[in-house]
């Protein structure tokens, strides 16, 4: 038995959710009518995540079924400062049925945060690999971010190696 997963930042990167969660497969694409994505966050490393915020807008990811044996995993991944729901409605792009899945929503946000370069970098290559469209691309890449100057962080060489594991090796390219 498992669960929908509704990634619309850095975990729709196959290659970084299946590090977090072995189990996980995609299942197709999905959009959140009424919801916008921020990197507001509170991260404990003092940069803005991912998150998404209610706003006239749609933001867009990826659903993953994942097994229940991995959920502890993904919530240990995801961490402090989001509120899992276990009952966030999107909508499937290929069918557009509304689908009930999992997914992370900052509990506390702050507007005045950057996501670090090789954190948007992640979310840019997640949405190239999903193929969720060149407008959904641009507004990704308007997002100011900061370079991360602490070149051994370890959730920074964590994201360098699952971009190389999907053959990106400058990062910097993506932004």
């Amino acid at each position: 038995m498992g669960f929908l997963y509704f990634a619309y930042g850095s975990n729709m990167l196959p290659k970084r959710l299946l590090a977090r969660c072995p189990s996980a497969r995609f299942v197709g694409h999905a959009a959140a009518a009424g919801y916008d994505l921020e990197f507001s966050k509170i991260s404990k490393d003092g940069s803005g995540k991912a998150t998404l915020v209610v706003a006239e807008d749609t933001a867009r990811g990826a659903l993953f079924e994942i097994a229940n044996t991995d959920r502890a995993d993904l919530d240990r991944a995801e961490g402090k400062g989001y509120l899992r729901d276990d009952q966030f409605e999107v909508e499937r792009t290929a069918d557009g049925q509304r689908v009930r899945a999992t997914t992370y929503v900052a509990s506390t946000i702050d507007r005045q945060l950057k996501p670090y370069d090789w954190y948007l970098a992640l979310v840019i290559a997640g949405a190239e690999y999903h193929s969720l469209g060149q407008e959904y691309l641009t507004r990704l890449r308007r997002f100011r971010h900061e370079i991360d100057a602490d070149e051994k962080r370890e959730s920074r060489l964590q994201a360098l190696s699952a971009l190389r594991a999907d053959g990106i090796l400058n990062y910097r390219s993506l932004l």
